[in-house]
């Protein structure tokens, strides 16, 4: 069906300006981005074949290259570009609150800064948030990709920025791509090895809170650490 063929009402961009982006379906949404179709398909059906590429749904976008998207017939090299380039603006702006040093008074508060951000992650990513005296988050630290266990975990590689900033303390992040927030026996055993080398350095471990498709786990309030 072509865009032309839907009442005029109805279109993506027209029913933005009447009614609002907020009424605007994720379709909708993509099919303002993707701008026009081919002969074949509309934009709007476009939209829809995207959002089906993947079991994620527009999830699979957040860790998509270009080429991935301009093996779908009708979104080309620059399209793809648009299309991401709308997605990592969309991931910058709901994590903004971090640059501009938000106290944190739970763990709600980081999960709200972080969860669209890290929900859709494919890799593990292990994230140090340096907290200040004020409860002020004052930098964040991408420590590692990949296995929690790694190398990369040590404690000289967690604490090196947290003791150069003189943080008053630290939490911890990370995500399971799988959805399932639960805690590892791995994430408890590294997390406590963590917190050891935080006692010992005067840089307590305040939290870490694992991520996933739209729920998060405390570690700390559900006792595990």
């Amino acid at each position: 069906m072509n865009m032309r063929q839907l009442p005029q009402h109805e279109r993506p961009r027209e029913k933005l300006l009447r009614v609002g982006k907020e009424s605007l379906s994720t379709a909708e949404i993509l099919a303002i981005l993707i701008g026009s179709g081919t002969k074949e398909k509309s934009a709007l059906e476009l939209a829809i074949e995207l959002m089906t590429v993947d079991s994620r749904g527009i999830g699979f976008l957040a860790e998509c290259r270009p080429e991935e998207l301009s093996c779908i017939k009708g979104i080309g090299p620059a399209k793809a570009c648009e299309l991401l380039a709308a997605v990592e603006l969309g991931k910058r702006l709901a994590g903004r609150n971090v640059s501009e040093n938000p106290a944190i008074t739970s763990a709600s508060d980081i999960a709200e800064l972080f969860m669209e951000r890290m929900r859709y992650y494919k890799k593990e990513h292990f994230v140090s948030l340096l907290i200040n005296a004020k409860g002020e988050i004052i930098e964040e630290n991408k420590v590692s990709v990949g296995d929690l266990c790694s190398s990369t975990t040590h404690p000289r590689e967690v604490f090196v920025d947290a003791v150069r900033r003189s943080a008053g303390s630290v939490v911890f992040i990370h995500n399971h791509p799988s959805g399932d927030p639960t805690p590892s026996e791995a994430d408890i055993s590294t997390t406590k090895r963590l917190m050891q080398a935080g006692q010992l350095l005067g840089i307590p471990v305040l939290d870490h809170i694992v991520i996933g498709d739209g729920e998060y786990i405390s570690m700390k309030a559900k006792g595990y650490i």
